[in-house]
């Protein structure tokens, strides 16, 4: 497959083909302006030479006109010139078949034969002779003398158009050099702009490109206001990554360290000349630990942290799903949960946080109430510079968490009656997961059900 064309050939192209259409509209119009001009400058002075023949003409006595010797021109003077004159009437001195012409035009078949009427003027061209294209002006003359009767005459003006087409061939060469070398200088003034505003593009680019070699640990803040937003993404999201590697890293390595004390123990006790009964019970209680410590950092491990690209979840879906598997395991306590969960609310992260987020807080609420859970979620506006969010309440009817032993509750291992079977480590994956996503988490009692109430709020989730 052939490569896509950049995004700079992109807008020379079509920058290139919107100026070869502008300066090509500007071209005709020119040509067409100065051809028009051209043409009314030569009817002009063909109107000047009429006005001119008639002034130097004259009548005799017996009422002929007598056009003048010499011409306005000297062109008309000189045969085939290219400059010819005629009149045609009655009553005109030294006409052939009632018509005049001057020297230039005797022996030529020009079209001279029309008459018009008394004040009717007509031009025409280019007209196609034997002789070249022509011009013509023809005017209708009313040539009144006193005491005399009035002389009904046509004036016919002749000239090649050659001079115009001249004209016009050099109005179009030069118009079509200037337009020409107008728009290769605007090409590469464009090709300039181009180049200028393309490049922060391609500074991102090459600042990835050093991210990637590891030679930069995050992409620079001099960016134009267009691209600050992108770079700030790229940011947060090369830092989640991170974030997540190194987190992943550290789970494998707290998991290794955490597991060298357990099997070390059973290692000893193993080598050791202990009976059977106290060896089984060291092996079963060191196999426990493992099982906590496992399950710790598979969850801590398993805690992706806030997403920038993630699509938006709803929480109703996941909630129901968590309480009716709650509601199987605390089937015999009957516990009734409720929920009151804006529309608006979304969660901007990975799924399997949102289910062991909602799944321990829930179920240390099932595991603590006597009759009534309530769950209460809506979305945070962004800020003083912080990013929107949700907030998430979990309340129940239990006892509750005294004040002082809320920061021990939160620590892993700890659990709030050993009488009740658990790991002691939901809450503090709660807390984990709280930390990925930029959060806070406040334990305090509930004064709608009077017993604790755990308050979620999850910056950019």
């Amino acid at each position: 497959m052939a490569r896509p064309l950049s995004l700079q050939a992109r807008s020379l192209a079509a920058a290139g083909i919107a100026l070869a259409a502008f300066l090509g509209l500007a071209f005709f119009a020119l040509d067409q302006a100065f051809f028009d001009a051209a043409l009314s400058s030569q009817r002009e002075r063909l109107q000047g030479y009429l006005h001119a023949y008639l002034a130097g003409a004259d009548t005799n006595r017996a009422g002929n006109l007598i056009p003048p010797e010499i011409g306005p021109d000297p062109r008309f003077d000189r045969p085939q010139s290219g400059l010819y004159a005629s009149i045609v009437g009655d009553h005109v001195r030294n006409a052939t078949d009632r018509q005049w012409r001057s020297p230039s035009a005797i022996g030529l078949e020009l079209p001279f034969d029309t008459e018009l009427g008394t004040g009717v003027s007509e031009f025409n061209g280019p007209v196609h002779t034997a002789h070249g294209d022509l011009f013509v002006l023809s005017q209708g003359v009313a040539w009144s003398v006193a005491n005399r009767p009035e002389l009904n005459l046509t004036v016919h003006i002749a000239e090649d158009g050659a001079s115009l087409q001249t004209q016009v061939t050099v109005f179009r060469h030069t118009l079509l050099a200037w337009l020409g070398g107008l728009g290769v200088l605007l090409l590469l003034l464009l090709l300039g702009v181009l180049r200028w505003s393309m490049a922060p593009l391609r500074k991102v680019a090459a600042d990835l490109a050093r991210v990637e070699r590891g030679a930069e640990d995050r992409l620079g803040e001099r960016y134009p206001s267009e691209l600050s937003g992108l770079a700030a993404n790229l940011n947060t999201f090369i830092d989640s990554e991170r974030d997540r590697l190194k987190r992943y890293r550290n789970t494998l390595a707290d998991l290794a360290h955490s597991l060298k004390t357990p099997i070390a123990v059973m290692r000893t006790q193993l080598e050791s000349e202990v009976d059977q009964k106290e060896l089984r019970w060291t092996v079963l209680e060191q196999i426990g630990r493992m099982d906590e410590i496992v399950a710790y950092q598979l969850s801590r491990a398993a805690t992706s942290g806030r997403q920038t690209f993630a699509a938006p979840l709803p929480l109703e879906p996941f909630a129901e799903e968590i309480v009716r598997s709650l509601e199987k395991v605390y089937a015999d306590k009957q516990v009734l949960c409720e929920f009151d969960i804006d529309a608006e609310a979304r969660f901007r992260g990975d799924q399997g946080d949102l289910m062991e987020l909602l799944g321990n807080v829930l179920e240390n609420a099932f595991k603590w109430a006597r009759r009534s859970v309530l769950l209460t979620a809506k979305p945070l506006k962004a800020s003083d510079g912080q990013r929107g969010g949700i907030e998430l309440i979990v309340e129940d009817d239990g006892p509750g968490i005294p004040d002082d032993r809320v920061e021990l509750m939160l620590q892993r291992g700890v659990r709030g009656d050993e009488r009740v079977q658990g790991h002691g480590i939901g809450l503090s994956i709660v807390q984990d997961i709280v930390k990925a996503y930029n959060g806070s988490l406040k334990v305090s009692r509930s004064t709608t059900l009077g017993g604790a109430r755990f308050e979620l709020r999850l910056r950019g989730a």
